[in-house]
């Protein structure tokens, strides 16, 4: 008589203490923990060794990272004197190794045991990752729930990653209902969902280890410091693929961008950065012939690809990121203008539109732009515009430059032609077809100096490569004051 099978037991696998994440970041074997034992400085019922929060350094795809990671289930992960100095200490070895530094956040904020304590060690975090901006990549991973200045240094640093479960927020749902009369809870104040939408996290993951696995793939386009050469990695092209093909040939019709980046980089493969904010803005970090790029692209499939205050604020954000570590852009261009109307006025888009004109502006890193369909009005110039300091302009052949389209400029320059002509539409589409061909195509500009190129589609990947190979070595990068929040 044969035994019954066995039924098969699936495991999930165990969730990750504080000790654990920093485990499954770094290579294996190579995490050394400091400050395991310390102790608090101030009398507590509440003690324990590491007071809260486990430091180390470690290697990651071979290469030194300084990390830390609070335990919630330690008072919390509150914030004390001690638990402070470690995370302080952290952040020294990071400067003074030149590395980055890696954070697992989740604090329910200063320890009251502390009192004045607990505020001066938030300050002095703040002041470092201050100091630490612009010069070595800091990422935060949101790993739990984080309040009150738990929020403000992941805010400092270059990249968020909240996991689906976490949230982070200045004042939780307890105060806001008893001050505000809000009805909320930990997801619905400061959940994955809110501020992946409001461009305060660039990511979400499922949970600890798909956030692990997606800051080491990050960690992966970034140097170790600014200043350094980028990590190269062996080059590799999707055969046969004409960018074109993505895009329709009528400028009304809407198309998602990033099937056109994907066939320009290396296998296919981007990282998007801050994809659920500013949607009609598409920033990412890729590989073109091996060598790690940021690229900018307008997003035509979201509000037509029209720069908001929003899209204007979150492509500056990723522009000087990028100069700070030395990452060339790539900017792909396909916008009807930026969108006007009162709201967006009232929104202050001259002040963030104006953000993005400086991150250009001021970025030494080597800037390619490719005008891919129709590039009008100030968003021709703030996309990266050859005399706003691209060194190379590209352009397909079809595509339109211009002050603002066809139509729309005989409707203003020919107005009083239209209202006396017989049939205003067909008088309208003659004008407009003439005002094209004489003021916006590609070719216009391309005879006036201000596109270096005209190239074909299939051709665009090959000459992104060269540009940049040639580009490599140029410019001393940084933003001067580090990466400030925009």
């Amino acid at each position: 008589m044969s035994a019954l099978a066995e039924p098969l037991v699936v495991r999930e696998p165990r969730p990750l203490d504080a000790r654990g994440r920093l485990e499954a970041l770094c290579d294996p074997g190579s995490v050394n923990v400091i400050r395991s034992t310390v102790l608090p400085r101030r009398a507590s019922a509440r003690t324990a060794p590491g007071d809260g929060v486990v430091g180390a350094s470690g290697m990651v795809g071979g290469r030194p990272v300084f990390c830390y990671a609070q335990d919630q289930s330690f008072v919390g992960g509150s914030l004390g004197e001690a638990h402070a100095d470690t995370i302080i200490r952290v952040m020294e070895l990071a400067e003074r190794a030149a590395a980055p530094v890696v954070g697992f956040i989740a604090s329910g904020g200063a320890r009251m045991d502390d009192g004045v304590a607990a505020l001066a060690g938030y300050g002095r975090i703040f002041r470092h990752n201050v100091r630490l901006s612009g010069r070595v990549p800091q990422i935060s991973v949101i790993s739990g729930v984080s309040a009150g200045g738990g929020s403000y240094s992941p805010a400092l640093t270059d990249f968020v990653v909240m996991t689906e479960e976490s949230a982070m927020f200045l004042t939780g749902p307890g105060v806001v209902g008893e001050v505000m009369g809000e009805d909320v809870d930990a997801a619905g104040l400061g959940g994955p969902r809110v501020h992946s939408a409001n461009g305060v996290a660039q990511f979400v993951a499922d949970g600890d280890r798909a956030a692990i696995g997606l800051v080491r793939d990050l960690l992966s386009y970034l140097p170790q410091r600014a200043g350094d050469a980028l990590p190269i990695a062996p080059p590799l092209h999707l055969e046969g693929i004409d960018p074109s093909e993505f895009v329709p040939a009528e400028a009304r019709k809407v198309y998602d961008v990033r099937g056109v980046i994907e066939t320009i980089v290396d296998g296919g493969t981007l990282l998007e950065v801050s994809d659920r904010w500013g949607r009609n803005m598409v920033t990412a970090l890729a590989r073109i012939d091996g060598r790690p790029v940021g690229v900018i692209a307008n997003q035509p499939w979201f509000l037509g690809g029209v720069i908001d205050a929003t899209a204007a604020q979150k492509a500056a954000r990723f522009v000087r990121t990028c100069n700070a570590f030395g990452l060339p852009l790539v900017v792909l261009v396909d916008t009807p203008g930026f969108l006007p109307g009162t709201k967006q006025e009232g929104l202050g888009v001259i002040r963030h539109g104006a953000k993005l004109l400086h991150a250009f502006a001021e970025a030494v890193v080597p800037k390619v732009t490719v005008v891919l369909r129709k590039a009008y009005g100030g968003a021709y110039i703030c996309m990266n515009s050859k005399d706003l300091g691209a060194d190379l302009a590209l352009a397909w052949p079809d595509a339109e430059i211009g002050i603002m389209g066809p139509k729309q400029a005989v409707g203003v320059v020919h107005r009083r032609a239209l209202a006396e002509a017989d049939d205003p539409d067909a008088e309208r589409d003659r004008l407009a077809a003439a005002y094209a061909d004489e003021h916006v195509s590609a070719a216009v500009a391309a005879s006036q100096g201000f596109v270096d190129e005209l190239v074909e589609p299939r051709d665009t990947r090959r000459r992104l490569a060269s540009a940049l190979a040639s580009l490599s070595h140029t410019g001393q990068f940084g933003n001067g004051p580090g990466n400030i929040p925009l």
